[in-house]
């Protein structure tokens, strides 16, 4: 998908006035036309804030339809099902079999032990943690490796979401089990081992200790993180010599003014214009609230993101390109660099601990036009419904690698690879069969396990071990050593 180069911001109702704006020389102001129906409130903040200030970047649509405050999908969620399993909305690996948990909790284990068993100071965190069905499977495997579990300090749970925050607390305390509110969130005693669990609501609230040795875990994570896009666009002959910022207009100079080479336009969301005509019979779906347009004009985004990497430079020079990026996800994952290996500004004496991400997305490539809605185990427009839909997009790992090459000088990054490889080399299907050993379930229940590793990692099609995939950043060891799963063996 591109939209042709220049294309008009798409308006949908009365104007208010002319004049100059960042999305072009004589851009006019609109407001919302009051017949028009939101398909939920969200919708209508959304619809009201386009017509205020101008449209807004894929990357605030993302943020208000995930985690607004008062409608999101995410964090406004109070009764009824979760989003998660048969009646939500998708199913992550977790809920399909215990035994994707357990074979991380594994890898944290081989990771430990490759790492000298180091005996205190270790800290569990996990970033988008769901239902916490994963952190409990790996917590019941950690368990039964007395060393590792005496060794861990504290464990981290960054949640924004209220209701899924009780929904874990339950599960992995208790539902009698007090919870108090401290200065960084909020705090509880796991059923295993009386460990403290602490909720936070960003990466950034989880205290960084350097003498502290962090295992960090995202899984189906950085999919749900905002993301810019932008497309190539030949010179342009005519644009506004001001930029509009949130510290007020900027002077274009005349190369940015007049460009002679492509340009980078960032694509925005404006409301779907509504249909001139009455259609008859009407329509069994209704058109999206929102669609993505070509801005006019550069935006600070534009004129900076796709210039922090060759691999977006590269591209440029092609017309009609289109690429993604994820500056949040570059923050997140140079947090993890930084907490594993330190930083120049924040030195570790030994760098420790390990990160493991695990998300679907291209293995090398810049993703592009990924954008997706989901609701009900069906994709859906992300326009629709705002609030009431998942969003998401493919994960670029080759930039998150980067991200943590640059954070930190004390990490390497291993992968990714693919979901399915993964765990068949973690034994996955020898612990299927294990578990079918020890049920009274026969041939049924035997179905049932081999049936949900199987699905793990079915390589055919769009199944889950193509499609997903792992990264892992360690401590730098001059690529003398990889980790389980990725090359390497057991240590230690």
């Amino acid at each position: 998908m591109y939209l042709k180069a220049g294309t008009r911001l798409v308006h949908y109702s009365r104007p208010l006035a002319c004049g100059n704006s960042k999305w072009g020389a004589h851009s006019i102001r609109w407001a919302s036309s009051p017949a028009r129906h939101w398909s939920t409130p969200l919708a209508k903040n959304i619809a009201e804030a386009i017509a205020s200030t101008g449209p807004i970047s894929i990357a605030a649509y993302m943020r208000q339809c995930l985690t607004s405050p008062d409608n999101g999908y995410y964090t406004s969620r109070t009764s009824g099902p979760d989003q998660f399993g048969q009646k939500g909305d998708f199913t992550t690996s977790p809920e399909i079999s215990q035994i994707f948990g357990e074979l991380l909790g594994i890898w944290l284990v081989a990771e430990w032990m490759a790492q000298g068993k180091i005996s205190s100071g270790v800290d569990i965190i996990e970033v988008g943690p769901g239902r916490g069905t994963l952190m409990d499977d790996m917590l019941r495997t950690i368990q039964t490796f007395k060393p590792l579990a005496s060794s861990i300090e504290s464990i981290y749970l960054v949640e924004a979401s209220p209701s899924l925050r009780e929904t874990q607390k339950e599960l992995l305390c208790g539902a009698d089990v007090p919870v108090e509110e401290i200065d960084i969130g909020f705090r509880s005693k796991s059923r295993y081992s009386g460990l403290p669990i602490i909720w936070c609501e960003d990466i950034r609230f989880v205290p960084n200790n350097p003498s502290q040795t962090p295992f960090i875990v995202a899984h189906e994570f950085f999919d749900a993180l905002p993301i810019h896009a932008f497309q190539s666009i030949t010179p342009a002959l005519h644009q506004s010599p001001t930029l509009t910022t949130p510290t007020g207009p900027i002077t274009l100079s005349s190369a940015v003014q007049n460009p002679q080479t492509p340009q980078w336009r960032e694509l925005v969301i404006t409301p779907t214009p509504l249909a001139n005509t009455t259609t008859f019979p009407p329509p069994k779906t209704p058109p999206p609230d929102f669609q993505l347009s070509l801005s006019n004009s550069p935006t600070p985004s534009s004129l900076l993101l796709p210039e922090t990497s060759p691999r977006y430079k590269a591209l440029k020079s092609h017309p009609d390109s289109i690429i993604e990026i994820s500056p949040e996800s570059h923050s997140y994952v140079a947090s993890f660099a930084a907490r594993i290996g330190g930083t120049p500004q924040t030195p570790k004496a030994s760098p420790s601990g390990a990160a493991l991400i695990l998300d679907y997305g291209p293995a090398s490539t810049i993703p592009t036009s990924t954008l997706r809605g989901i609701r009900s185990h069906a994709l859906v427009s992300p326009f629709s419904s705002p609030g009431l839909v998942d969003i998401s997009a493919d994960v670029d790992f080759t930039a998150l690698a980067e991200a943590a090459l640059a954070a930190s000088p004390g990490v390497e990054v291993h992968g990714p690879v693919e979901q399915g490889s993964w765990l068949s080399e973690m034994g996955v299907r020898e612990r299927g069969e294990m578990i079918c050993r020890g049920i009274d379930g026969g041939e049924e229940g035997r179905r049932r396990i081999m049936g949900g590793v199987e699905r793990l990692v079915e390589r055919g099609g769009g199944g889950m071990g193509r499609l997903y995939k792992l990264l892992a950043i360690v401590p730098d060891g001059g690529g003398r050593r990889k980790p389980v799963g990725f090359g390497g063996g057991v240590a230690g």
